[in-house]
Order: structure tokens, then sequence, then C-alpha cells
């Protein structure tokens, strides 16, 4: 049997497991994120003597993704301390002679699910994550998207709520997307964490208002097929028909398309991989790291 590797690498915690080619994930561990030579040894250590023939890592970003650079697999400047510059690739090699498949958490995300979850058979999806921070990943034509970097569509800047006083709590732009709308953000504005907070709180309506104008944005420039909304924010199931309302009126009948106008429960939906789609997405990684190695 082929036995591949899978970390999920996000700022809480790092997340790795033994899959197959068929997606199925066999097993996994989770460890909280401290420093990398910890995190990453705690990964090694966990893959020792597994067996697997490939990996693929999905993590946190900003990354450099572009295996042409000198600088692929390097974590870029990031408020996680003690990761800006961290050669994530080459710590890895040093473990494991085997392919490697690399690239952000949130396109690992959106691949999986374009493999075997909500987006299975479509060519064209976002994937995107509402949790401590934003980020989305996207397919189009088969294909991850990546140019000058990745993408970092968490920070997007959006129209602030007319009522909405708070600051914003990204360490680099303040009030983007992922300042206004992040966990951390909500937490911040209403002094409890997002679900703490009951249905009928304000803070749904304006967080449905922040996470639509990201998606109406996404619909324009990227024309997805499908858009999937992951994170721990989005546990609070009731936001989505917020969302889907709120982006139809944000699009007031500009894209004609009958799943923007009445059937938008198919087009804006939770994770068919439910929390292991990133994970189930570093199997899909591995596995394109594998065949380019064939």
């Amino acid at each position: 049997m082929t036995l591949l590797g899978a970390i999920e690498g996000g700022g809480t915690k790092f997340v790795c497991g033994i899959g197959t080619p068929e997606g199925e994930i066999i097993e996994s561990v989770a460890f909280p994120t401290t420093t990398p030579e910890e995190t990453l040894g705690k990964a090694m250590n966990y893959f020792e003597n597994k067996e697997i023939q490939a990996i693929g890592i999905g993590t946190f970003g900003p990354i450099d993704v572009n295996p042409k650079s000198p600088n692929f697999g390097v974590v870029g400047k990031t408020p996680k301390p003690y990761w800006s510059g961290f050669p994530i690739t080459d710590y890895v090699k040093r473990h494991f002679d085997i392919p490697i498949g690399f690239d952000t958490d949130v396109n690992a995300a959106a691949l999986g699910e374009a493999t075997w979850g909500a987006a299975k058979g479509i060519n064209n999806c976002l994937y995107m994550t509402i949790g401590t921070g934003i980020g989305a990943g996207a397919v189009v034509e088969g294909k991850l998207v990546h140019g000058l970097t990745h993408p970092e569509m968490g920070h997007i800047l959006i129209r602030r709520h007319p009522e909405d006083k708070y600051i914003g709590h990204c360490p680099f732009h303040q009030d983007c997307l992922e300042g206004l709308a992040a966990g951390p953000a909500i937490e911040a504005r209403w002094s409890k964490k997002a679900y703490e907070l009951n249905e009928m709180h304000p803070a749904w309506l304006m967080e449905s208002y922040y996470i639509a104008q990201a998606l109406v944005n996404y619909i324009l420039v990227l024309s997805p097929e499908k858009m999937i909304l992951g994170g721990g924010v989005m546990n609070q199931l009731h936001l989505f028909p917020m969302i889907r309302d709120q982006v139809a009126v944000l699009l007031n009948g500009y894209v004609q398309h009958s799943v923007l106008s009445g059937d938008a429960e198919s087009f804006i939906v939770q994770p068919g991989l439910g929390d292991k789609a990133g994970l189930t997405g570093a199997l899909a990684l591995a596995i394109g790291a594998l065949g380019r190695n064939a």
C-alpha cells in the first residue's frame, strides 16, 4: 500500500496524518504550534518509521511556494513568533529524502475539497477559512492559483460597517478583512469569543456583512463555481443564510446565474471534508509531489 504523509500547519496547532492516494486519512495526531524546531521536530518524530513515500505540507503563511525561488519553502514575515524566515522544506528534507508538496493551508484545503470534497468534479472553486485568521485558496481550471506569491485574500480592503467603531486587529493593515472579521476581532469588539455569542447577537449581522463583501469580490474576480467556508467562526451555522442573503444584496442582480438568484445553498457551502479539509488537502499535495518525481 502506498502511504503518504500530510501536515496541516496552523498558527494554533499542527495536525499530522498518514493517508492513501484515495484521500483516506488512516491516522492523525495534533499538537500546539510553538517554535518551528519544537513543532516540526514533533512532526518528524511522528513520521519516523511510517514508510511514507511522499509528504504534503499545507501551512499558514506567508510562505514562498515558488519551486524555482531560492527561498522556496521559507516562511515570510509573520506575526507568529519565531517563524519568520524559517526554512520549512529544508528542515523536512534533512529528515526525509522523499518528494515534498508545499503550499498554503487554504490552498491545500481548496485542493482537497476539489479532489474529494464539496467541489469534486468542479474545475473552479474557492475555499475560505474564517478563524484565528482569514485566508482563502482558489482552484481555477483545475489548478491552484499562484503568481507573484500565493493569494492573500484574507487581507483585502473592504468597506467598514456603518455601526462598527472597532479599529481593527491586523498588525499590518489594521482594518482589512482579517482585521475586522477574524475570530480575534470578534472577541476584541464584543469582549466574548464567537462561540459565546447567541444567534441573535448584532455581531453576526456585522460579520455576515464583512464576509459577504469578500465573497462578492472573489465572485467578480475569479467566478468560482463553488464557494466553501470553513474555520472556527463558520461553526456558527446560522451565519450561512445571513451571508448568502448579504451576497445577493451586494451583487444587486449584476451577476446573472441561477445559483445567485435562488439556489445559493448549493453555491456557498460548508466543507464537504469537514474539519479534515486541510489535512486531506495536504494528502493531495503529496500526491502531486509524488507524480512530479515519478
